[in-house]
Parts: C-alpha cells; structure tokens; sequence
C-alpha cells in the first residue's frame, strides 16, 4: 500500500502537537464531539479464565512495513508502530518470545496459510474474503466511515434526511458508494476512480461533502495537502456488512488455541490500561 509523506509528516505533527481524542462513537452513528474516546470492543467486565499456555513455542509474527502508524520503520530502522507494539504486549502477556518481521501485504496472509508463520498483525480486516484464509482474533478496533465538509459548512447532522438532496463525492466502487446507494437514497452522488480526485473535488469546491475512510482521512485532514481546508462532519459511521467487521489478529485455519489465547491477552491488555495507552500515544487525533 502506498502512503503519502503527508501522511507521516501528519503522525509526526499529532504527536507532537495533540494529546486528547476527540470524538466518540455509538454502535451505527454519530460521535460525541470533544471527548477522550478509546474504542471498547471487549464484551463485558469480567476477564475470560486464563488459558493453559504451557508447551506454547515461540510465535513467528509477520505484519508489513508501510502503513504509518499501525506497523513501519522508524528513523532508526525500527519496526514498530501500533499493532507491532500491541503484539509485543500480548507476547508478554503469553510469557513467549516472539519475531516481528515484515513482509508485503500480498504475501501475508498466503505465508499464514502455508504456516511459514504463526500470526499476522498487520490491519488485516476479518471480512468473508480475509475468513476464507484465516480464523481472526476478536477484533481490537473498528474501521469507521466518515463524511468531510469545508470549514464554514453550514450542515450540522449526517442522517439522511438532513443530506437529502446533496451533492456528495465519494470513491466509485468502493464500500463507501454501496452504503451511500443503499442508506441516502435521496442524495446526488458523485462517484470518482481515485481517493486523491475525491478530495481534490472538495478541496476545490467542485462538491461539498465527500464519504470516505475516517482513518487515512483524519492523517490527511491534518497533512499540508489538505490545506487545512475541511473537518469531520457528525460522527463515525460503522456498519459490518459494508466496512468490514473490524481489524483482528489473523491466525492459521482452525487453529483454535492459539486464537483463544490471544483473545485471552487482549482482554488482559485492555483491562490493564495497556491497550489505551498505546491508542492514545498512536492516534492523538481521532478517526472516530
């Protein structure tokens, strides 16, 4: 996957610059505005028995290196990023070593599958495609859609009969379109091949709202090439049928063990504030 230097110029400038999440999400809708906001996706308040980890071997992780900062090289040379640091905590949670190495995207999942490794931490979404070729961990965050609008816009909801008869941009093809079609059956769509055409049309005016992914739009909405021109209208939207069912962990087909222990170390991660912190340091700006 390519990644503009905007991108990581934006990662940088939110570290440096940003401490606080800002908004929050309900299950299909929209964000409360202006509060810290860690996903909770672990079901209930009580901590699955520990599992039996002994005889666990050490564990073969793969993840790829260019997808700042869910897993990249650092100035050093370091692999490192969100889900590299959160593998690394449940490894310690496991009480096993494990290797972190990376490879192309294309070639992750094919390598679980010839079990050359054990699991693949790298914003792999749990999708019917994804499930053909791996059993996934419960997932650890969502990937939310979002509508973009210039500063000043007088629109202030994002439910379908306050964007009735709106012109709104969005990627031809994409899930994004599918979700427009089906839920705003009463706006204008403008449907263009390439991400970088949907939001030069807003940056131009050409349109005044566009439909896209909260993650990589959040990175480009703080870049220099947004020309700090828009913001986030209303809040996140998340729907499985269209957006996926989050990102997990993946692990080898029928490899049941292995994934009730990483579910395991996840909820433990979570419960002991390990999991926010890292959220919290990785994404000072909010794509929920």
């Amino acid at each position: 996957m390519v990644i503009m230097n905007d991108y990581v110029k934006a990662l940088i400038l939110c570290v440096l610059c940003f401490a606080i999440l800002a908004g929050g999400m309900v299950a299909m809708g929209w964000a409360q505005q202006g509060k810290s906001y860690v996903p909770g996706v672990w079901r209930g308040d009580v901590q699955r028995p520990r599992p039996d980890l002994s005889g666990l071997p050490p564990l073969r992780i793969i993840t790829e290196a260019d997808y700042p900062p869910f897993n990249y090289y650092d100035e050093d040379g370091v692999l490192t990023g969100f889900n590299v640091e959160l593998i690394q905590a449940i490894c310690g949670v496991l009480g096993v070593t494990c290797s972190v190495e990376a490879r192309d995207w294309e070639f992750l999942l094919p390598s679980l599958a010839r079990k050359e490794v054990d699991i693949v931490a790298a914003s792999v979404t749990i999708s019917r495609d994804s499930l053909k070729m791996a059993d996934f961990t419960d997932h650890y965050y969502e990937t939310p859609a979002r509508f973009i609008v210039g500063k000043g816009s007088q629109l202030v909801d994002i439910t379908p009969e306050a964007l009735k008869g709106k012109t709104i941009g969005v990627v031809e093809g994409s899930s994004h379109h599918s979700y427009l079609q089906k839920y705003y059956a009463d706006i204008k769509l403008v449907a263009v091949k390439k991400r970088q055409d949907l939001r030069k049309m807003l940056l131009q005016g050409k349109v005044k709202v566009i439909f896209d992914d909260g993650i990589t739009s959040v990175f480009w909405l703080n870049g220099t090439a947004s020309k700090a021109c828009c913001v986030f209208l209303g809040g996140p939207l998340i729907d499985q049928r269209h957006f996926g069912q989050g990102v997990g962990f993946a692990v080898q087909k029928g490899n049941r063990r292995l994934r009730e222990m990483l579910n395991y170390a996840l909820e433990k991660v979570r419960r002991d504030g390990i999991y926010e912190e890292l959220f919290l340091r990785y994404f000072p700006l909010s794509f929920y």
